[in-house]
């Protein structure tokens, strides 16, 4: 049996739902920048909490969230979906490594960029609750593409996503709308 912090085996009731708790934490993460939810980002982070988006942004989580409406301005709509994670626990703290695809798309709707990469993150939890101690992004690889503006393959009708309060999420699920 290995003792590789990474390799099977059992796992508690405990700890489960602590990497439960992540997985949410993370995927809010990822709804709360596509929404442009800032209050909930900034919610994600302890007080003391930094991120790193270097060369874009290093330092307090407070800042960070500070920085990103200027940022996400350049943005007509993105999607940040968090694909597989792995996680170490120690106590009431852990780490994790979040594989990551964050789409992007302009404002004129004309270009794509979409960034594969990992979030190396550490999370301390307090008071029982899990937040980002420290987030920080590593890519691993980005695509520039044309996206086909204007056409939008028979989808006439279908709800259309958006960054903001106004996206339909709100109004299809009102307890998102609190």
């Amino acid at each position: 049996m290995s003792d590789h912090p990474l390799a099977p085996r059992a796992i508690s009731a405990q700890e489960a739902a602590n990497r439960e708790a992540l997985r949410h934490l993370v995927a809010a993460y990822g709804h709360g920048i596509d929404r442009r939810d800032y209050d909930l980002v900034l919610s994600l982070y302890h007080d003391d909490g930094t991120d790193d988006h270097t060369p874009y942004y290093s330092g307090s989580a407070k800042g960070y969230v500070d920085w990103l409406p200027g940022m996400m301005a350049h943005w007509r709509a993105t999607s940040h979906v968090m694909l597989s994670a792995l996680y170490a626990f120690d106590g009431d703290r852990a780490e994790g490594e979040v594989v990551a695809r964050a789409w992007h798309l302009t404002l004129d709707g004309t270009r794509q960029f979409v960034a594969w990469g990992r979030y190396a993150d550490r999370y301390e939890r307090r008071d029982g609750i899990w937040r980002f101690a420290h987030r920080s992004f590593i890519l691993d690889h980005a695509e520039d593409l044309p996206a086909n503006a204007g056409d939008d393959f028979g989808s006439d009708g279908v709800g259309r996503g958006r960054a903001g309060r106004d996206d339909p999420v709100y109004a299809r699920l009102p307890l998102f709308n609190r």
